[in-house]
């Protein structure tokens, strides 16, 4: 099944719910939403609100226990294990929190690595990766390894390793919670500018401060959709 327009994320009554301890724990309930192509959205919320579940069924990391999300269009449950994972490696590029480079790999071989499983031709691979850590004003720095980057700069170059492939879809999950809130400041800027050259990005955060960079806030609690922002409302 199919929809076609400029809907990039369409949710219908998503639910979460696991089993601790014998019991039913809903980590997400009735969530319900779309996001365009190009929108800059923030998920809000406080610890165990549902922020991360989410993040993970939207990255297709995960899948929900009932109800239905779409992504281009199509309905991601439908899809088999090679879909999905063509989606995870080449329509979608995830930011996290911790961020995990490989500890003896340059910047730049780090960021080249998703084009390395792709199998992505040598000379394409080395103009893409040059082209990603251009864009997240890293390109001075490609030859040092993360021992020798500060915490800002270990973010721009798993950023720029999510932006390699040019996906549709970029998600940030509290991309600024290991850095101070000057560094901080500097990746939301950074995701800015990102924004600001077509890319559709969510990031999920419990900082206020972060959220009002977007043009768009989904507050969460409980796991549940309790109100939408827009900026200039």
């Amino acid at each position: 099944m199919e929809r076609k327009n400029n809907i990039l994320i369409s949710t219908e009554n998503l639910w979460k719910t696991y089993q601790l301890g014998g019991q039913e724990v809903n980590a997400l309930c009735e969530a319900t939403f779309t996001i365009s192509q190009g929108e800059f959205v923030a998920i809000m919320g406080p610890s165990g609100s549902g922020k991360s579940t989410l993040m993970n069924i939207l990255g297709c990391l995960d899948t929900p226990t009932k109800g239905n999300y779409y992504l281009r269009g199509k309905l991601v449950s439908t899809l088999d294990d090679n879909e999905l994972a063509y989606i995870r490696n080449n329509e979608i590029g995830f930011v996290f929190q911790v961020f995990n480079l490989l500890a003896r790999a340059t910047a730049f071989h780090n960021v080249e690595l998703p084009l390395i499983y792709k199998g992505t031709q040598k000379k394409v691979r080395e103009e893409k990766t040059h082209k990603a850590l251009e864009m997240v004003e890293m390109s001075d720095r490609m030859n040092h390894r993360p021992s020798e980057l500060s915490g800002g700069e270990r973010q721009r170059v798993a950023i720029a390793r999510a932006l390699v492939n040019e996906p549709s879809l970029l998600l940030a999950d509290e991309p600024t919670g290991n850095l101070d809130s000057k560094t901080g400041l500097e990746i939301i800027n950074l995701f800015r500018k990102i924004h600001s050259q077509g890319n559709t990005l969510i990031v999920v955060t419990h900082e206020r401060e972060i959220a009002e960079n977007a043009h768009r806030i989904i507050f969460l609690k409980d796991g549940r959709i309790i109100k939408e922002e827009r900026k200039g409302e």
